[in-house]
This record gives structure tokens, sequence and C-alpha cells, in this order.
């Protein structure tokens, strides 16, 4: 027993505390303890005056210790004692075809291989490396695939964190699409409960009509129905009678025979109503993707207190002195401009951005009625202005920026108008129009900061 404790102890002081292996090539620090040559130069490969020892953590100031000779033949002494194993390992592999020690790596084909395979035919040509520099060769190899896979790292954290932020965005655009689809079926249902009221209320009366003439049909029926069976009781009472009396009274009987003419029966056939669903109810995003329009405003139509943009897109209200805003009788008119389009059918539909607050309005108007100043910036026969400035859009500050969504149908005749901030329905107007329109668009007399804009 206490030759095998002493066998184990001498196992001990001859493998290194870095790979618990046998020491090879050992060294010697200044405070006496003993490494693998190898083993204590990685340890401080990266460090630079001062050399820690891994165990006391001694400060040794060569960074080459001597190798210690003497150790080194009492390792080699150690291995040779029959049955031992280096320290803390398995028994080492033997190649499979020799039964040698594995002392060598091929480097093409990355395999063991011992002193007699240097010969195999397999391996004639190849690269053969002992096993400690191979080992110290393919370490330092695979050191270098750490800083690429540090940065394959950050590539791929970079990426998660782009699939959140694309996830999160998503996320957000579907909540606002929700949002945006809110106020249309909300109104849609406005829409639809209005349609529903005017139907019941059209079907009531045609019904108090049928109803009606069902009634006196009836009672003409029943009046024909009393007059035959009158007839038909008088008659063989007649046929019954003297030869004098019978042919004093048969004239009369006759012509109440012949000239008797039944009432026609009424037949009704019930008007079918349907619920036919204007364009614009049928989804905004819909109609700017079908019908938008690009416009673009007419310098020759504008007033001369406007200031049309170079791109025909914007146009500012500038100062301008008063008289240039009265009419010929000195009566107030304000500051218009036109589209250069006009249409005379179909659906059109258009975009504009007003900045800044003042009183403004936009809308149609026949060519009749479109001039460079008119002197009611509201509704006027043969224009259809809408005045979004005093509608429920907020209260006015300087950096206001409102977006006015404007939807024509020219054949069934309606003019409706959307608050594109919110994607909500404003306005309508209802009317049978003949002509060009075209589109204009007004200011206030004190709009002196205001910028309108056509989107395209």
């Amino acid at each position: 027993m206490a030759f095998a404790a002493g066998l184990v102890e001498l196992q001990a002081e001859t493998s290194c505390p870095v790979c618990l292996d046998y020491l090879r090539h050992p060294v010697t620090l200044d405070c006496g303890h003993n490494f693998c040559g190898s083993c204590i130069q990685q340890r401080w490969e990266d460090l630079r005056d001062i050399f820690p020892c891994p165990l006391c953590l001694h400060h040794c100031a060569d960074r080459s210790p001597p190798r210690n000779t003497q150790l080194s033949h009492l390792v080699d002494i150690v291995k040779q004692l029959p049955g031992q194993r280096g320290p803390g390992q398995e028994e080492e592999p033997l190649c499979e075809k020799h039964s040698q020690g594995l002392t060598l790596l091929c480097e093409e084909d990355l395999e063991l291989l011992c002193p007699r395979c240097r010969v195999c035919s397999d391996h004639q040509g190849h690269l053969l490396m002992p096993l400690g520099p191979a080992a110290a060769r393919h370490r330092q190899k695979l050191k270098s695939f750490l800083e690429l896979l540090k940065c394959q790292v950050e590539v791929a954290q970079a990426q998660c964190e782009m699939q959140i932020s694309k996830s999160i965005e998503l996320k957000w655009k579907m909540e606002n699409h929700k949002e945006e689809l809110g106020p249309e079926f909300k109104e849609l249902l406005v829409f639809l409960k209005r349609e529903q009221v005017a139907i019941d209320a059209r079907m009531l009366a045609e019904e108090m009509v049928v109803g009606q003439r069902v009634t006196e049909n009836k009672s003409q029926l029943l009046s024909h129905l009393s007059t035959l069976e009158d007839l038909l009781l008088e008659i063989p009472e007649k046929c019954l009678q003297a030869d004098l009396d019978l042919l004093a009274s048969v004239k009369t009987l006759h012509s109440r025979c012949e000239d008797l003419q039944p009432p026609g029966v009424f037949s009704c056939e019930l008007q079918k109503e349907s619920c036919p669903l204007p364009p614009h109810y049928l989804g905004l995003h819909n109609i700017i993707r079908t019908f938008q329009a690009d416009l673009t405003l007419d310098p020759k139509k504008a007033h001369p207190g406007l200031l049309v943009s170079r791109d025909r897109k914007s146009v500012t209200m500038r100062a301008v002195p008063p008289e240039l805003l009265r009419g010929a009788q000195g009566l107030l008119s304000y500051p218009r401009v036109q589209s250069g389009e006009g249409f005379e059918a179909g659906r059109h539909f258009w975009q504009v951005e007003v900045r800044g607050p003042g009183v403004w309005s936009l809308g149609v108007c026949n060519d009749s009625v479109c001039t460079k100043g008119l002197r009611s910036i509201s509704l006027s026969p043969g224009s259809w202005q809408f005045q979004p400035s005093l509608w429920a859009l907020g209260p006015e500050t300087p950096e206001q920026i409102v977006r006015i969504g404007v939807f024509l149908d020219y054949e069934l005749g309606e003019l409706s108008f959307f608050d594109l901030n919110n994607r909500s329905f404003l306005y309508s107007f209802t009317d049978i129009f003949t002509g060009k329109l075209t589109p204009c668009f007004s200011f206030g007399t004190s709009s002196k900061s205001l910028t309108l804009s056509l989107l395209s």
C-alpha cells in the first residue's frame, strides 16, 4: 500500500499543474513551481513585463524560465515504470493497426499516427507533425476563430435586434391601420343606419298606398258580386210574370245584364329596394389608390395676392395692397387659385396639405363662375366649396398641418371631403353636375402665413 501511495505521489510531483499530464520539457519558475514549457508560455502569451505563477501568483521577471533537465530525466524514468498512466488520464490509446503509441498527426487527414504509420502508403507525402507542436498549432488556429466567431455573434445579435425592431414596427403599423379603419367603419355604420331608415320609410309609404288600392278594389269586387247575385234572383221571378208585366220591364232588365262590366282585379308589384354603397364607403385607401389625380395649379388663374410655386404644386398667401382685394364695386373679394385640370366625367381624388393658421376653403366650380376674385368664400351657384378651417379639426396653431382629401363622383353627383390626418369623413355635397368642374382653392383676407400644397 505504501509503495502504491508513493507511486501516486511521484506521479503528482512529475505532472504539470496546468495540463495535468506528465511534464514535457519542464521549466522551473522563481517560486520553485514546475510547468511544461509550452503550458507556461501559453499562459503568458498575452502578458507584458509581469508574468505571474499560475499556482502562487508570484511575479516572475523572466519570460523564458530555465529548463529543469534533471526533472525531465525523472519524468522519463517515471513513465517507464510498469503499469503507469498519465496523471489523471486514462490509458493512452494505441494505433489500431500497429498497437503502438500515437505520437504523430497527419496535417492533411488530421489523423493520429504511430511511428510505423509514417511509412504507410496512406500517408506518404503528407505533412506529419509531433503531437506537441501540432497541438500548439491547432490551439493557435482555434484561437484565430474566436475573433471571427465574435464578429458573427455581433452580426447575429444585430440581425436579431433588427428583426425585433421590424416586429415592433409591423405591430405598430397594424395597430395604426386598425385605428385608421375605425372611423371608416363607424361612418359606414352611420350610413347604413341612415339608409335603413330611409328605405323603411319608403317601404311603409308604398305599403300604405298599395293597401288602400287593394281595399278599394276589394269593395268594387264585392259590389259587382252583389249585383250579380241580385240579377240571379230577379230573372227567374221575371220569367214567371204575365206576358204584359214581363215585357213592360224587360228593356231595363236587358240593359242591366248587357251593360254589366266587372271591375278589374288590382295587381301590384312592389318596388324592390336595394342599398348601394357610394364609392367613398368602399374604403378611403382604395379610393386613393384607384382614383388619385395628379393636379397642378394654374398661375394664370391665380389671384394677384397668391404666389404659385415654380413646380405649380403649392401656393402661398402674400401681403397685398387693400385695393387688390376689392372688386369693381368696392366689395371685398377672396383670393382664389384654380387647378390647371378639370373634369367632365368620372371619379377623381386629390389631396391637399395646408400649413399655418387662417381661413381657407376648397372644392370645385364651373368654368362659368370660376374667376380670380369672388366675393364669397362659401357656397355659391355653380361653386361647391367646403371650409375645413371652420370644421372640428382642432385649434389653429402656427405649425398646424391639415391634410384634406377631396373625392368627386361626377355621375353620382357627390363631392366628398375627408380629414386625412385621422382618415375620417367630413362632409359631402350632393347635386347634379353639368359642364366642366375645376378644382379651386380660396383664402381668407387675413391668412397671411398660409401655404397650400397639392400632394401626389
